[in-house]
């Protein structure tokens, strides 16, 4: 009985984080041993979860929130934005804003997104990572296809220290959800888009 108490629980909080149907949870959790994470990265490849498909409707309103770290030499200013001015006045908005605002503060991205990273700013960063490579005693005799490989690998780091989207979320002990994950599961509780428009992060003395 309490193996089939856990299982509905787990159905119910991957339908609550994914809007994806009963069956359609039930079904990842089975091929993923009642892993939650791995059953909603499943259910995004099959565009099973109805946050996916809302991040595709415009996002128009919303609010712009700001934090002061403790000490007041850090601050942050966001504007974070939904559908509706309805859902912008919500507290479960605004508390991702705050807490979107302390993840900046504390983690100091450079980019919302990695689509949002210039162009000559990446290939600069693996052309780093190729000579370190080549510097590399263990690494600096391994074929070039493997050498690439590695690079797309510290790349992907890259963008989990620069990119706010892609960071781990502060309060996630795992490092398993990033603040992507946040959002998303945010979208699916309050049945709207939300995207991160821009952030701004001062701190006292710097120009």
């Amino acid at each position: 009985m309490s193996s089939n108490k856990n299982i509905t629980e787990l159905v119910q909080k991957l339908r609550t984080i994914s809007g994806a149907g009963i069956l359609e949870c039930k079904k990842v959790l089975e091929e993923t041993n009642n892993d939650i994470e791995k059953s909603l990265v499943l259910l995004r490849e099959r565009g099973a979860t109805k946050a996916i498909n809302k991040s595709m409707r415009s996002a128009n309103n919303g609010i712009i929130s700001t934090y002061i770290h403790a000490g007041d030499k850090i601050g942050v200013m966001v504007e974070l934005n939904c559908e509706t001015d309805f859902v912008a006045r919500t507290e479960e908005f605004k508390k991702l804003a705050k807490e979107i605002c302390m993840q900046i503060a504390a983690f100091n991205p450079r980019w919302v997104k990695k689509e949002d990273v210039p162009k000559e700013v990446l290939e600069q960063e693996k052309e780093i990572y190729r000579k370190q490579l080549k510097q590399d005693e263990k690494n600096k005799s391994k074929p070039d296809s493997v050498i690439e490989k590695i690079v797309e690998g510290r790349i992907i780091k890259f963008y989990e220290e620069t990119c706010l989207l892609e960071q781990p979320y502060m309060r996630d002990t795992q490092g398993k959800q990033k603040i992507k994950d946040l959002i998303v599961e945010t979208i699916a509780k309050i049945g709207e888009n939300i995207t991160v428009k821009r952030f701004v992060r001062y701190v006292l003395g710097e120009e």
